[in-house]
């Protein structure tokens, strides 16, 4: 038995790319990490929602932001920014898009196991 795991999200255990998008995911003791990684343009219902058929995400996730912002919208039309430092809990049934010029990237703790399937 193991009692020591180093893994780094530079070899992932699996990646799913979309357009202007990554998601990579390590799973670790159980847990499974996302780690997205936005360009300037991405929308969750343009570039994620195409590829899965719906258009809100469906998948609840608890983050944080290590780079860039982004704007989450909920479906009562609530929007909150989300900018470096934030740890993040977003409900199922939302969008997301990138703000700026600056590439956006979070991890995330709670549904990458499930997010861009």
């Amino acid at each position: 038995m193991l009692d020591l795991i180093i893994k780094r999200f530079e070899q992932p255990d699996e990646v799913r790319e979309h357009e202007k998008g990554r998601f990579e995911l390590i799973t670790i003791a159980g847990l499974t990490i996302g780690r997205a990684t936005y360009e300037p343009g991405w929308r969750w219902r343009e570039h994620v929602g195409a590829l899965t058929g719906t258009l809100l995400c469906e998948v609840e996730h608890v983050g944080l932001v290590l780079q860039g912002r982004a704007l989450v919208q909920m479906t009562d039309g609530r929007e909150v920014e989300m900018r470096p430092g934030d740890l993040f809990y977003v409900g199922p049934q939302h969008d997301s898009w990138v703000i700026g010029d600056e590439r956006y990237v979070s991890l995330h703790f709670l549904g990458a196991d499930v997010y861009a399937k």
